[in-house]
């Protein structure tokens, strides 16, 4: 009965050790098959005392089916695992390599900012063609013919009447002709310009914004655009509305805030002004609401324009726009 412990201590170990179908099969043979343990312990009962062979033989079948069914158990688990293995040899079951998790652009990030700043203060969200004809792109929006804005040099032209939209403002005009008062609207979109530098590129984002209603004012342009300024960089950063120039609004103003590199002490980025312009804006012009035939005595409004690109630049303190485009996975990743 000893030996019988042994034999099944020696198989068993020999079944849970074989890691192919060769190496069974070769401790198969070696404990049932024709000279194996288990055989020629049935083949020697014949010289144990008479009293104890059958208890021996009993025991001794008992063990061998017993071996028989780890064996034929064990080779499954084999072919299993031989299954789950491709032509290439690569085991699919076994656990996989996580997956990188990509980033959102930082372009991207600040655009769904912008407009998420927007649509809570109630702005719906237009969009339009990048290929623009003349009217819409200057001279709905009140450029004159001679004005330099439609200059080759600035403007990539497609034909005589046809241009890549230098500005989403043409979607004011589209949304008026559209729609009567009250608009609020913001257009975000490519724009195209004959520009590149550290701080400009001929195609970068823009995000335009339209309100028109009855008794709008210049106040409610200022408490817009600072709200939208304190929600976008920080509740306390100080803002001032300086005198501009635009065709399309009258009065306008340029946005400034407060520099985020230096905090107003005078630093390269804002050329030691302490003072970074970032977006333009104005009362519409009387000359646009012509154009879309809304009623100058009973209507006003103001618009207001931003690049993505540069809000995004002081907002995370990128000093050269050409990152953006650079597919640089080092300077993505940080997004």
């Amino acid at each position: 009965m000893d030996t019988l412990d042994d034999i099944r201590a020696a198989a068993r170990s020999a079944i849970d050790n074989a890691d192919s179908m060769e190496g069974l099969a070769e401790s198969s043979i070696r404990f049932l098959g024709r000279k194996g343990r288990v055989t020629q312990f049935l083949r020697n009962i014949s010289t144990l005392p008479q009293n104890e062979r059958p208890q021996a033989g009993k025991a001794a079948n008992i063990l061998k089916k017993e071996l028989e069914a780890a064996f034929k158990t064990r080779q499954q688990a084999l072919e299993d695992q031989q299954m789950l293995k491709d032509e290439s040899g690569i085991d699919v079951s076994l656990p996989g390599r996580p997956a990188s998790v990509g980033t959102l652009h930082p372009v991207t990030l600040v655009n769904r900012e912008i407009c998420t700043i927007f649509s809570r203060l109630g702005f719906d969200i237009a969009e339009g063609p990048e290929i623009e004809t003349d009217y819409y792109n200057f001279e709905a929006l009140n450029f004159p013919k001679d004005h330099p804005a439609r200059d080759m040099q600035d403007t990539f032209f497609v034909s005589d009447d046809v241009v890549l939209r230098t500005h989403t403002s043409p979607l004011q005009v589209r949304v008026m002709e559209k729609q009567p008062p009250p608009v609020r609207v913001i257009a975000p979109g490519k724009v195209y310009r004959c520009d590149s530098d550290l701080t400009h590129t001929p195609m970068f984002h823009q995000v335009e914004g339209l309100l028109v209603d009855s008794g709008v004012s210049f106040g409610d342009l200022k408490g817009t655009l600072t709200t939208f300024v304190h929600q976008f960089f920080d509740p306390s950063i100080k803002l001032r509305f300086r005198p501009s120039f635009f065709p399309f609004t009258e009065p306008s103003a340029e946005v400034d805030i407060l520099c985020v590199m230096c905090r107003g002490k005078g630093c390269r980025v804002c050329s030691h002004t302490g003072w970074l312009e970032v977006l333009g804006s104005g009362m519409v012009h009387p000359a646009v609401f012509e154009h879309v035939d809304y009623d100058t005595t009973q209507y006003t409004g103001f618009a207001f324009g931003m690049g993505v690109e540069r809000l995004a630049m002081l907002k995370y303190g990128i000093d050269d726009i050409r990152k953006y485009f650079d597919n640089d996975l080092r300077f993505l990743r940080q997004f």
